[in-house]
């Protein structure tokens, strides 16, 4: 992991923009809070969220799947090609749709293939989720998958008012990882459904870089909070936490990524 830091911060001086928001791997669906059980698409994009930045290419997804009443169900088959448009180019991701049932948490889980970062050297892994509940009743939204790099949400990632705190644990092979290193970023572009692409007009500004991709710490047992400024998506993404760490001779980053999102009270 100390080479991938070294190298993004030596690209950075030399191409600011494209290292100011970080690698994030989306699970995405407008609502995440449903009054009551239907059908719902479903988005998979590698790309930059804050910015709208660059898409990487997706590979075949090695595993997506979906957590109910801790009963897992396969939705590899279901998914389907797409180009995912952002504001600087176009790249391979993946679509859906999920007929949700009864009441409960409906986990979303996704272990991608990894994807080569030919500017690091390195692979990047993110194994993903995203909670989608129905009518209010809590089931699995602080289930521990299983995953070997996985954030385990100690706020329900889908009833969060803005200004509350999300908080989770990091961990890896089931394992708490002590001061994990995670990366924080607001959608800032709405995803439109319809035509596979990010709206162009960004929701909000950043004051300078460092707010674009926000750095916090886990701590000793792994446990991090993060206070909500605004509505909407954020992703967090736990960097390196993975047991792999290797993939086809090259370095791997293996990291686990959450998104929840926040509402204003009106």
């Amino acid at each position: 992991m100390k080479k991938r830091f070294f190298v993004l911060a030596g690209l950075a001086l030399l191409t600011m923009a494209a290292t100011a928001s970080a690698h994030f791997q989306m699970i995405y669906t407008p609502e995440s809070a449903l009054e009551k059980a239907e059908a719902i698409d479903l988005k998979l994009v590698f790309t930059h969220p804050f910015e709208a930045g660059h898409t990487m290419d997706m590979g075949t997804p090695e595993q997506f799947f979906v957590v109910r009443k801790a009963k897992k169900q396969d939705l590899l088959d279901t998914l389907k090609p797409i180009q995912w448009t952002s504001l600087t180019n176009s790249g391979a991701a993946y679509e859906t749709s999920c007929n949700l049932r009864g009441m409960g948490d409906n986990v979303f889980c996704l272990v991608p293939a990894p994807y080569y970062e030919a500017e690091e050297e390195v692979y990047i892994q993110q194994i993903s989720k995203m909670v989608v509940n129905t009518a209010g009743f809590p089931t699995d939204w602080d289930a521990e998958i299983g995953l070997a790099a996985e954030i385990v949400p100690l706020d329900k990632p889908y009833a969060l008012w803005t200004g509350n705190v999300f908080r989770g644990i990091v961990k890896s092979d089931g394992k708490p990882v002590p001061y994990a290193e995670i990366e924080v970023e607001y959608l800032n572009h709405e995803p439109l459904m319809e035509y596979d692409a990010f709206a162009k007009t960004a929701a909000v500004t950043a004051p300078q870089n460092a707010f674009v991709t926000m750095t916090i710490k886990a701590n000793v047992n792994g446990e991090f909070a993060f206070g909500i400024p605004k509505a909407g998506w954020w992703g967090f993404c736990a960097l390196g936490v993975g047991p792999d760490t290797e993939h086809k001779g090259k370095e791997l980053s293996q990291d686990a990524v959450i998104w929840v999102q926040a509402r204003d009270m009106n």
